[in-house]
């Protein structure tokens, strides 16, 4: 490098670029012509000002929208150098062996677009290659943006640069090579991977339990696989970040190798399915679902086979328990959150790789995660009891890459395969303390304490079938914009009118739950309308679709409209001979409160009786949902100021209370409310003190719990 390099290198200046960034390209092709002939001219680089590229963000940059797209994997490479020239054939070599790692590179020649692109990634992570003399004064200027990851310091003369670049734990390393670069990138590249793993902590995610649902939701849709892989392929083909050459490979072998293969030896494949399962994309898990389905199936396949296996073989004895480990990086977030569920269950969501070899484990992953400084570096011990696994749910399997014949040191572990938290301690290290050991015990599904209230939403979602169930689960789930997403999908794919009536009844449920009431309203018209087309005039769905319009004219304000609809239910549930079905007491239920809202106590209290009626002959005395229409009931006689009426409905409800909750349930604080309202209205003001008193007395003990539940946690 000249002197006048090292002026640039040591100036001040952060408008100066560095005109020797690609002094020197080591490929494997590379041709032997002239530094000279490689470089434009430093003149013809657009100068950066740092400060307002950094503080600049594009919204509707035309040249910024190329590259705000859907992505298929965790990792964007963005390579920074004003210097680049497409067409030069050294170039080229350098981008086909950077594409080997990363399918899409993203070239950048202005430092100001690159920053301003750098700044619109939310989601993913940002591996950048920038020049040294242009790095150190862009490269502390955004270090801290959480979407950048890592960064490769390019240049002729690594020397030069240690200086600046030993400080920020970011930069991976100087490199005068592309070579360099792409094996440090290859490492980097899983390490990102492993970490961006989904993880949810029982007693602290509120979706714990809907993961497990939606697995068994795909899991049950059944496709034409032959078909899916050709949409899917397709789908692949549009995309300009997934290899061609891989796309090639796995429309012509498939079939010709085992899934499990694909997973661990295709890169997009695994990236793909694991990113999309992360930020529940569920147009790509759709196209991908027969992918999941078939490695799923395959594993489960794989484990009964090598457990006969191992039985065989050890007749006398029963398999030994085993350990298996992985080391990655843990977002800081999560090792909170693991910290605070020591003890008790995780669930990774998505399918889990792990070694029999610790070592590899521990300075492979775990340790290289330490040098990032938003990652702690886990090594996860995995104690496998073969006895225990043969009888639960529990599934994993020996794996082997697509060509190779043995099986290797890979083990696979089932999607959402459910952990103990056994014990977690910190491996002492003097260059880091970041650095712990996790032990874990895979668990099956029936033997953890979230079994009953599993059951009691499978249950609830056992009407809807398909992608339906799916769209259910993530409005639960609170994804919305996602579950709208899914249901127009299968709207446009949808190939029947009973489907397309699914389908759009599902976009009102979604509407109705998120306040779109218009948008509702128009997407049940729409159900109604196809399902009188196809279905006889005493068909349920049609009482169901009626009701359903009538509740969104209630939440809209126009009462008469909901009446209508809703009586139109009843009629047709009468004339299906539904007299007494459960059914029917969210349609009297419903009209009740309409008529509560106009002002018509009369009429409300008719609906709201008859709809106990039905309740009482198909439920026992002391359910629950009892207790609701007792108080429905009170409150519609403390309207009409018939307090000895309200009085008896709302003690109604305590003696039920007091058979079904727990002692210091918070619906006994509104019930005891209600009560001393009644005595108050009546004079029996001593009686009304008991109970209000008794009211504050559980409100305050509710209270004290959750703020020493606050003070603990």
């Amino acid at each position: 490098m000249s002197s006048n390099d090292s002026t640039l290198v040591t100036s001040k200046d952060p408008s100066v670029m560095d005109t020797n960034i690609l002094t020197r390209l080591i490929t494997s092709d590379s041709s032997s012509s002239s530094f000279s002939d490689k470089t434009k001219n430093a003149s013809t680089s657009p100068a950066v000002n740092v400060t307002a590229a950094v503080a600049t963000t594009v919204n509707n940059d035309p040249a910024l929208s190329q590259f705000v797209r859907r992505r298929f994997q965790n990792i964007i490479l963005i390579w920074l150098d004003s210097n680049i020239d497409e067409t030069k054939e050294y170039f080229k070599n350098a981008l086909r062996r950077l594409r080997r790692v990363v399918a899409s590179v993203t070239i950048f020649t202005d430092s100001q677009e690159c920053l301003n692109f750098i700044s619109e990634i939310k989601q993913e992570k940002i591996f950048m290659i920038v020049s040294g003399s242009l790095g150190q004064y862009i490269v502390p200027a955004i270090n801290a943006w959480p979407q950048l990851d890592s960064i490769y310091i390019f240049c002729r003369e690594p020397a030069l640069h240690k200086q600046w670049s030993k400080m920020i734990l970011k930069v991976k390393g100087i490199y005068d090579s592309i070579r360099q670069i792409c094996e440090a990138l290859q490492i980097d590249r899983e390490t990102c991977d492993r970490s961006m793993i989904p993880i949810t902590f029982c007693g602290i995610d509120p979706s714990f339990i809907y993961v497990q649902l939606l697995k068994e939701a795909l899991l049950q849709i059944e496709d034409d696989d032959t078909k899916s892989l050709k949409e899917f392929i397709e789908y692949c083909r549009l995309r300009d970040d997934i290899s061609k050459r891989e796309i090639n490979k796995i429309e012509r072998k498939y079939q010709s190798h085992t899934p499990t293969s694909w997973y661990i030896s295709s890169y997009f494949m695994y990236s793909m399915l694991n990113r999309s399962v992360q930020l529940m994309d569920v147009e790509v898990i759709g196209k991908m679902n027969f992918f999941f389905r078939h490695l799923y199936k395959e594993i489960e396949l794989l484990h009964r086979e090598q457990q006969q296996q191992q039985q065989q073989l050890s007749t006398k004895t029963p398999p030994a328990r085993f350990r298996v480990f992985r080391g990655q990086g843990l977002s800081l977030e999560n090792f909170e959150k693991m910290k605070k569920t020591e003890g008790g269950l995780l669930s990774v969501n998505n399918f889990l790789s792990a070694s029999r070899n610790s070592k590899t484990s521990f300075h492979n992953y775990a340790y290289p995660a330490t040098r990032h400084p938003d990652l702690v570096g886990i090594l996860f011990v995995i104690t496998i009891d073969p006895k225990i696994c043969a009888t639960s749910s529990i599934h994993f399997a020996d794996v082997k890459p697509v060509g190779q014949n043995e099986v290797g040191e890979e083990i696979l572990f089932s999607t959402h395969t459910i952990f103990r938290i056994d014990r977690i301690k910190r491996i002492h290290d003097e260059h880091t303390d970041r650095l712990w050991q996790v032990n874990l015990t895979p668990i099956g599904d029936g033997n953890h304490d979230m079994n009953t209230l599993t059951l009691r939403l499978r249950q609830e979602l056992t009407w809807k079938m398909g992608w339906s169930r799916v769209s259910e689960i993530l409005m639960r789930m609170g994804e919305p914009l996602k579950a709208e997403h899914l249901c127009k999908i299968e709207l446009d794919k949808a190939s029947s009118s009973q489907e397309r009536a699914d389908c759009n009844n599902q976009l009102g449920k979604l509407y109705a739950e998120t306040g779109k009431y218009s948008r509702a309203l128009s997407s049940y018209k729409q159900a109604l309308q196809i399902s009188m087309e196809i279905l006889p005039t005493n068909h349920f769905h049609l009482a169901d679709a009626y009701s359903a319009i009538g509740m969104i004219y209630f939440q809209m304000g126009e009462h008469s409209k909901a009446l209508s609809s809703l009586k139109r239910s009843i009629d047709i549930q009468n004339r299906a001979l539904i007299t007494d079905d459960i059914k029917l007491v969210d349609s009297y239920d419903n009209i009740g409160m309409v008529y509560f809202q106009m002002g018509n106590y009369s009429k409300a209290l008719s609906s709201f009786q008859r709809s106990l009626e039905i309740q009482k002959i198909g439920l026992p005395p002391n359910h629950l949902v009892l207790a609701s229409s007792y108080t429905r009931i009170g409150n519609v006689y403390a309207k009409m100021n018939e307090h000895s009426e309200a009085l008896s409905s709302f003690k109604k409800v305590l003696e039920i209370q007091k058979i079904g909750l727990p002692s210091k349930h918070p619906d006994f604080a509104e019930t005891y409310k209600n009560i001393g309202a009644m005595y108050k209205n009546m004079g029996m003001l001593s009686k009304a003190v008991r109970s209000q008193e008794r009211a504050l007395q559980i409100k305050s003990k509710i209270l004290s719990s959750n703020h020493q539940g606050l003070i603990v946690s």
